[in-house]
């Protein structure tokens, strides 16, 4: 018995902590149709997420219909900061395949039809 509870004890110990994938973090969208919202990125199973948690026009702040929405969905990570999934655009309610490509405190969001070819894009703030 104490030779298992040893090797369990040098297992865990040789096991490296996982780490929070870069990516994750709040993030600040550019405007769209004049409001913005700051988005939570964080894992839903092996890939990246990205829910609404709040929203702001140009009066400031405001409740708008689409908190807690998902926006990013299933950005898989590629390698070199680079992910691949969807993104939903709340002004016209359309899903498009996604990219992002993350800088240090940036990001480049890219929603993009016609299999990549024609893509509108972004470029988000990480919230301090």
């Amino acid at each position: 018995m104490k030779t298992f509870a040893m090797a369990t004890a040098l297992a865990l110990l040789a096991v490296p902590a996982l780490a929070a994938d870069p990516v994750e973090g709040m993030w600040q969208t550019q405007p769209d149709d004049g409001a913005y919202a700051h988005v939570q990125l964080a894992p839903c199973g092996p890939a990246i997420c990205g829910t609404i948690k709040r929203t702001f026009n140009s009066s400031g702040e405001y409740k708008s219909p689409n908190l807690g929405k998902q926006l990013v969905m299933g950005m898989v990570p590629q390698g070199g900061g680079k992910y691949e999934g969807k993104v939903w655009r709340p002004s016209n309610d359309k899903v498009y395949m996604g990219k992002i490509e993350l800088g240090s405190d940036s990001l480049r969001l890219a929603g993009c039809v016609a299999g990549g070819l024609i893509c509108s894009k972004q470029t988000w703030q990480r919230v301090k």
